[in-house]
């Protein structure tokens, strides 16, 4: 698959005698293609947009915005396939801007961040929830609009405590998404005061469609009874026949079941189901945590430039990570950027694939000065020294 390029605009211009817009602000947005292995069931394709069309909703509430204001906003996508080499596109896109929508493993992420062209960018990792991104391996150039796997997992912990369910056993895949999930999910149990009674790895090569009714009842008798059974499954390859199957019928969470994720179809208050109509409408398609992701990316981006009337990238960079920066996320309350390490602080949805079940930081969990830091990396543990 070749580099793709496309590129959108969107001008908002004021009536009267302004006859064009006093700031523009082009947005590169790049996706370079990541090849997955192969899982038991197809029933859930990744969508071919995903990411990017995030972008484009928050390029059309920029623009909403930015009719008011003489302000202009523009979209040049790249998708760099399988076989390339991401970083020259990736240097060929910083000359033409410094802000950059990023959708990009952990890896490459890096190597972009650690360009020459972008030492004085701004990036938003949109696809990565790799904690050391926000830790030891941070980059003052990169940006996290996505939750750090952390994030999710405190979550879920969050509601493990407030229920009471301290009995807790996990299932994890071999696939290195999961190892990173698994790993996680146990640092938030010790930070809450929980632990794992037991562990399994999920290793079967036999089809789970046919066979779960026998298999996976066997696979989890010796885990005995317990609370809630975890199970680490991001690539979604095996979790969903865990479901009513095993030994014992206890709740599933983690990667399956209840989930703590990013953006759902089933948020529907603070005004999201206006987001998720103005993105189904212009996609047909339900709005995933990547997109949510690439449209809080975009529209920081936009709400920097309408409160500093300014497109210079360390004008947006410093007011973006400041006190007074707030953005309207649809998740109940305001979402920030932590100044030490760059990631957007945001609520967490507990959900299934039929209901919001709660939104973490639950009640109880207090912080001394951000409730929402009671998810994922606080100040005092974070070795990330580029935001200093």
């Amino acid at each position: 698959m070749g580099r793709r390029i496309f590129q959108f605009a969107l001008i908002g211009t004021l009536c009267g005698a302004m006859a064009h817009a006093e700031v523009t602000l082009n947005v590169g947005y790049l996706s370079i293609y990541e090849p997955q292995p192969p899982t038991l069931s197809n029933l859930d394709p990744e969508p071919e947009d995903i990411g990017v069309a995030g972008a484009q909703t928050g390029l059309d509430d920029n623009a909403t915005t930015g009719r008011f204001l003489g302000h202009s906003y523009e979209l040049t996508v790249v998708v760099v396939g399988e076989d390339e080499d991401p970083l020259p596109a990736a240097a060929a896109l910083l000359a033409q801007t410094p802000y950059l929508i990023l959708d990009a493993p952990t890896g490459q992420l890096l190597a972009i961040a650690d360009l020459p062209e972008a030492e004085d960018a701004m990036l938003f990792n949109t696809s990565s929830g790799d904690l050391s991104l926000r830790d030891a391996a941070c980059r003052g150039n990169l940006l996290h609009s996505l939750p750090s796997d952390a994030m999710r997992t405190d979550a879920l912990a969050q509601i493990f405590v407030q229920r009471r369910w301290d009995d807790l056993v996990m299932i994890a895949g071999t696939h290195p998404q999961d190892l990173a999930f698994a790993d996680s999910m146990r640092r938030s149990l010790t930070k809450f005061g929980l632990d794992l009674s037991g562990e399994k790895t999920w290793a079967f090569d036999a089809d789970m469609r046919r066979a779960a009714a026998q298999e996976v009842p066997l696979f989890t008798q010796e885990l005995g009874d317990y609370d809630v059974l975890i199970v680490a499954d991001e690539l979604q390859d095996f979790g969903r026949y865990i479901l009513y199957n095993m030994w014992r019928p206890r709740p599933v969470a983690g990667s399956e079941g209840l989930t703590a994720v990013t953006w759902s179809p089933v948020i529907e208050q603070w005004g999201a189901a206006q987001l998720q109509s103005r993105f189904e409408e212009a996609h047909q398609r339900d709005m995933t945590s990547q997109d949510y992701a690439a449209w809080a990316a975009m529209r920081t981006l936009g709400e920097a430039v309408t409160r500093t009337n300014s497109s210079d990238p360390t004008v947006l960079r410093d007011y973006i990570l400041s006190d007074e920066f707030e953005l309207a996320g649809f998740k109940g309350r305001p979402l920030t950027y932590r100044d030490w390490n760059g990631q957007l602080r945001q609520p967490i949805a507990i959900a299934h694939t039929r209901a919001l079940v709660a939104q973490a930081p639950l009640d109880g969990f207090l912080h001394q000065t951000n409730e929402l830091d009671t998810l994922g990396l606080d100040r005092p543990e974070s070795t990330c020294e580029a935001f200093q």
